[in-house]
Parts: structure tokens; C-alpha cells; sequence
């Protein structure tokens, strides 16, 4: 079975008279899950400078660096802390590419704004991922698969999209995202935006 990265979102209701504590706490809860292992990058956003709704995301490697952190002592004392002004609304676990490269919903829209990379960013990531593999597949198999020539278009395509997309899911298009992880998720400045933090 293939380990894939796995990014958590997670939407919390804030005490709006509380904002500074709820903005220390998140900061030490990015610095305390960066200490461990597996630790891919985190961020947070929220509507407004007094917005009630903050949407939080955090990514590990693998499930089990991911569990390493969600069953630590340090991550259950720190959400202790934290009980008396937020408190959690919803969660999503995506795996793979999606996790990245997610639309918005609508309600999220202005909050994830500053979350997801804009769709030439992502488009470049792919495209920097896809044409030296693809070009090293092209070179490969035309120089040691023996007739590989004349196998026509249709089984060229279908061999090559078979064998490529798996690569690039589970091997390059993360590496290419951690690669580029501070120009994909740049802050864009806007009011009540707060910059991501990647470790």
C-alpha cells in the first residue's frame, strides 16, 4: 500500500473577544506540530479581523506520522488549552493531490483564498512535475523496450498515462508541492488574511 500525504482541514469557532489568545494559541500549536516528524506545512485563515470562523489546515507524509501527532500528549494539552474560547466545527481529511488543489466551498471561499494556490501556480507545479518525467519515460523506453516505435499512438498514450499518473500522485507532484510549498502559498494581502506557515 502507498503512503500519501494527508492534509487535515478543520473549521473552529473563536470567542471574537478573545482574538489575540485564539492567535497565540494557533501560532504554538504550528510550532509544536512542526517538531514532529512527517510535518509537511500548516496554515490558517480567517473572513474577518473579527470573524467568528477560522479555517485551519495542517499536512503530514503519511497516516501514521499524522497519528504520531493527533495522539500526542503535547497536541491534547494544547488543545486543552485552548477549549475556553474555540471550539471545533468540522473536520476533513484528504489524501494525495487534493488536499492541495482543492476548490473552496462557497461558504469558504473568502477565507481559503489565501489557501489554495491560484490555478496558474498550480498549473506550473504540475507542468514543472510532468515534462521531465514524462521526457525521461520518452528516452527510456524508446531506447531499451524493443519495438516500442511501432506500437502506434493509442498504446503509446495508454501505456505512458497508465504508467505516469501513479508516478506523479504518489511521488512528484508532492515533491514538487514541498519543493515550492512558499511560492504556492505566498500570503496575498488581504484584510483579515493571516499568512500561512510552512515549516
Amino acid at each position: 500500500m502507498e503512503h500519501q500525504p494527508i492534509t487535515v482541514s478543520i473549521e473552529r469557532r473563536v470567542n471574537p473577544e478573545r482574538i489575540a489568545e485564539a492567535t497565540a494559541w494557533v501560532q504554538s500549536g504550528i510550532r509544536m506540530a512542526g517538531a514532529f516528524p512527517g510535518f509537511l506545512g500548516s496554515g490558517w485563515v480567517r473572513a474577518g479581523a473579527r470573524s467568528e470562523t477560522w479555517h485551519m489546515l495542517y499536512r503530514f507524509t503519511d497516516e501514521s506520522t499524522l497519528e504520531a501527532w493527533e495522539d500526542s500528549d503535547q497536541r491534547t494539552h494544547w488543545l486543552s488549552d485552548g477549549r475556553e474560547f474555540m471550539e471545533q466545527s468540522r473536520v476533513e481529511k484528504r489524501t494525495g493531490i487534493e488536499g492541495w488543489f482543492d476548490e473552496p466551498s462557497e461558504q469558504q471561499a473568502t477565507a481559503a483564498s489565501a489557501v489554495t494556490p491560484p490555478r496558474w501556480k498550480q498549473a506550473t507545479s504540475i507542468w514543472l512535475g510532468f515534462f521531465p518525467l514524462n521526457l525521461a519515460f520518452t528516452v527510456l523506453v524508446t531506447a531499451f523496450i524493443p519495438g516500442w516505435d511501432e506500437l502506434g499512438v493509442f498504446l503509446h498514450v495508454l501505456i505512458s498515462t497508465l504508467t505516469l499518473a501513479p508516478i506523479m500522485t504518489f511521488w512528484v507532484l508532492p515533491f514538487v508541492t514541498r519543493l515550492l510549498r512558499g511560492w504556492l502559498h505566498a500570503p496575498r494581502r488581504r484584510l483579515g488574511v493571516v499568512e500561512l506557515s510552512p515549516r
